[in-house]
């Protein structure tokens, strides 16, 4: 290709995508990192604590209006359930096991039922940081981490914090309370926020702009040449990598975002003495693009939630076996990253195993039945089906029960 087209494609680039990519990624976002920067200085003002709680929680309610309008109605619902599961039983050492199937409940009819698909997945990101944030408590309190259930302000404050209630990240409640002291301002937090946000607008550029365009420009997949022969099945490698690299610089966008939203509103750092590090990492793209392990890829994915299973998911699992907590936190990864195809297959492979083992446990090798009346074999089949606790008629009928929930 001539100089000149060169020139005139890469002129049409930065016009078409470059510049319009990175104005719209602003314009969507000027006032929550507005609204972040007014609440740091807010805190900064050795107000009482319920203001500064009040007016984080404005700042939410806010922020989530502008993003989901009238729909942000889920993420409140959601956020009072908890709360008053958590007053309700707070005197239950069981809290954390407790509200964690009571808020998958409300995730999973809310997926399958309570309001369409589209609006529903725009706010799922807020929901499952909701989620989190209230399990994370609710653990905190059974293990003596957090003295005493929040009061309501508290606990709305934590939960609609402004710096995360949209993009995240995850954050406990110790935090939160840590941030609201209000540290001063320093060069270190502005050079932190201004280079989360540039490396934020870097990955969007590339996820819109030079994955799909200029990947495609220097490595001419769509070329005749490459159609021919063995190097057909290369096209499908460069064109799975091409959609990977899209779809991983969407996820390394949100978590500089998120950085950025949270350094800026003075939550995402760590205090050893009297030093204080802005230092909230939630992505390493270099540890993703070019891992040394499978673990390393999936834990440097998003960091804050990698902390929250190890921490509450994982170890709360370890009683039943290191193999069981695994499962369990495979389970919760899949459950908080949307895989819910795989996850129902899985929880429909493991039913019809159930089934099968329950049914064939009533055929005995050693036993002639055709020499057994019928009343005997009866009996064999209700001692057997006795012995295994009726395990799968429990089952069917709360399949049945569930089924009623969603219809």
């Amino acid at each position: 290709m001539g100089a000149f087209s060169r020139q005139k494609f890469f002129q049409e680039l930065a016009h078409g995508c470059l510049l319009p990519t990175a104005q719209q990624g602003l314009e969507q976002v000027w006032q929550l990192l507005v609204i972040c920067l007014l609440c740091r200085l807010l805190w900064m003002l050795g107000l009482p604590s319920f203001v500064k709680h009040l007016g984080t929680i404005a700042g939410g309610f806010y922020t989530l209006y502008l993003f989901f309008e009238l729909h942000m109605i889920w993420v409140v619902l959601l956020s009072l359930l908890c709360y008053l599961f958590l007053f309700l039983c707070r005197h239950s050492t069981m809290r954390g096991t407790f509200l964690s199937i009571t808020v998958l409940i409300y995730l999973l009819l809310g997926e399958l039922h309570m309001m369409d698909t589209t609006n529903w997945h725009k706010m799922r990101g807020s929901q499952m940081v909701v989620a989190m944030k209230a399990v994370s408590l609710a653990f905190d309190l059974d293990r003596g981490v957090v003295a005493s259930v929040p009061s309501p302000i508290e606990f709305m404050g934590y939960i609609y914090f402004v710096g995360t209630v949209i993009f995240g990240p995850w954050i406990s409640f110790n935090s939160y309370k840590d941030a609201l002291e209000g540290r001063q301002l320093s060069l270190s937090w502005l050079v932190k926020v201004s280079v989360s946000w540039m490396k934020s607008q870097v990955c969007l550029v590339v996820s819109n702009c030079v994955a799909p365009y200029l990947f495609p420009y220097f490595i001419p997949v769509y070329g005749d040449k490459l159609l021919r022969g063995k190097k057909r099945r290369k096209i499908r490698w460069l064109l799975a990598y091409e959609n990977t690299t899209s779809f991983h610089f969407s996820n390394y966008f949100v978590g500089f975002l998120s950085e950025t939203t949270t350094t800026l509103a003075g939550g995402g750092f760590t205090e050893e003495k009297e030093n204080l590090k802005w230092d909230l990492t939630v992505s390493k793209p270099l540890s993703i693009e070019f891992p040394r392990s499978m673990v390393e890829v999936v834990t440097s994915w998003n960091l804050p939630m990698s902390r929250f299973l190890h921490t509450y998911v994982f170890k709360s699992a370890l009683k039943f076996g290191t193999f069981s907590a695994i499962m369990v936190t495979y389970t919760a990864s899949a459950f908080l990253h949307k895989l819910w195809v795989y996850l129902i297959n899985i929880a429909f492979s493991a039913l019809a195993v159930l089934h099968l083992t329950y049914l064939g446990s009533v055929f005995n090798s050693s036993v002639d039945y055709m020499e057994e009346d019928e009343g005997d074999i009866g009996h064999h089949t209700v001692q057997k089906w006795s012995e295994l606790s009726w395990t799968s008629h429990w089952v069917t009928f709360g399949c049945w029960i569930l089924y009623r929930l969603i219809l």
